[in-house]
């Protein structure tokens, strides 16, 4: 199957500076992750706005647990960059891929505004089955993201 590339993508309600502040606290990239998956983080970062950074750095690892218990794999999380309001390119090494690169932009788009999740990855190993994983878990996501943020303050 070789490399796989997946987009999502969500009008919110919601403006920009509000979902900018949702995407990158950890407690909305949880919240978008429950009940499927949990990503650990070191218990002093809030927000990956807030950790100092050189671009292809790893900022921390991360342990990727299903249900919040099982761990599934591990990421060293990666931003290649962050441009503050609009987006970020993330590009860690994990366990499970031989490469993981999430591309996450926001657009202001009235009535509120639209994010774009664009995936590339390839799998270690079952390719169909990882690919049907992170497509749910993606599904799921941006399902959360249209509930929490529909719009409105």
């Amino acid at each position: 199957m070789g490399r796989v590339q997946l987009t999502f993508r969500s009008d919110l309600g919601a403006p920009p500076e509000r979902v900018w502040s949702w995407i990158t606290s950890v407690d909305g990239i949880s919240r978008e992750l429950w009940p499927l998956l949990k990503m650990t983080t070191p218990p002093d970062v809030p927000d990956i706005r807030a950790i100092s950074r050189e671009a292809g750095q790893p900022l921390f690892r991360s342990w990727v647990l299903l249900f919040g218990i099982i761990p599934i794999d591990r990421s060293d999380l990666t931003l290649l960059s962050l441009d503050d309001g609009r987006g970020f390119v993330e590009q860690s090494p994990m366990l499970s891929m031989r490469l993981w690169r999430h591309e996450r932009t926001l657009e202001a788009e009235e009535p509120g505004s639209r994010l774009t999740d664009i995936l590339t990855f390839e799998p270690r190993f079952a390719p169909s089955l990882v690919t049907w994983f992170i497509r749910t878990v993606f599904t799921h996501r941006h399902a959360v993201l249209r509930k929490h943020l529909a719009g409105g303050e």
